[in-house]
């Protein structure tokens, strides 16, 4: 198989497990119980969680809550109506991580987080939509800037999206702003990249949280985040991990 259908059929998992577990997200359901759902399903799929493989971490997903932003450790505090719950995994796939994060509000919707939301979710698009061989990491980040901050929301300064394949992180670091750094790293055919919507709702300064892990904002703003493992190719990008009902 090449890397373009083993990396496939790893996202079309990946989008799968992303599915069951937003539709697991309910009010009195725990961090740690969808943690150990992810588990089982990735596990059942004949897969690892590429999360586990990192030195030090020993869970399959991040989960983050409210103004928790990234690298979340899944605990017994189970979801309120009304939270902000962001989802973020990863699979290793024969050889291959793909890597998926997405945000989640427990009913009931607040219209102001709902636009919050789609901001998101327009901005990651857009930014994908953009991830042509011949443009620049640049380009991403110039895309996702204008379109957040456009809505009135802020993007994280601190964190990025990334290259992906053998390894989970790899060059080129792709940030959620403009960064004039960035015009020199050209996207190039055949290359797999993770593009981060990562954003808030009011100051997008981050601090750690006692347990070292998690990343929350400063002034405890909402956050938002989505994520998808992107192939690059000259007929347009491919996304290997959108969301999927079923699996083929």
């Amino acid at each position: 198989m090449t890397k373009l259908e083993i990396m496939t059929e790893g996202g079309a998992r990946l989008g799968w497990i992303k599915g069951q577990l937003m539709k697991s997200i309910k009010a009195g359901v725990t961090p740690l119980e969808i943690e150990a759902l992810a588990d089982k399903l990735i596990k059942e799929g004949g897969d690892k969680a590429s999360f586990k493989m990192e030195p030090g971490y020993r869970h399959a997903t991040c989960i983050n809550i409210n103004e928790g932003m990234v690298h979340g450790i899944p605990n017994s505090i189970p979801f309120k109506p009304g939270d902000v719950v962001k989802i973020d995994m990863g699979l290793f796939h024969h050889g291959y991580h793909l890597d998926t994060a997405v945000t989640v509000q427990v009913p009931p919707y607040d219209e102001k987080i709902s636009r919050f939301l789609e901001t998101g979710q327009k901005a990651l698009q857009a930014s994908i939509d953009i991830a042509l061989p011949g443009n620049s990491v640049f380009d991403i980040g110039q895309t996702m800037q204008q379109i957040i901050e456009g809505a009135g929301f802020n993007v994280v300064r601190d964190l990025t999206g990334h290259g992906i394949g053998r390894k989970l992180h790899m060059d080129p670091y792709i940030p959620c702003f403009a960064d004039s750094h960035n015009k020199k790293d050209i996207l190039q055919q055949d290359q797999t990249i993770a593009i981060e919507a990562m954003y808030t709702l009011g100051d997008w300064h981050l601090v750690e949280d006692p347990d070292g892990w998690t990343l929350s904002t400063q002034d405890h703003s909402t956050t938002g985040y989505f994520e998808e493992t992107v192939y690059l190719t000259s007929d347009g990008p491919i996304v290997l991990t959108k969301l999927k009902d079923t699996l083929d």
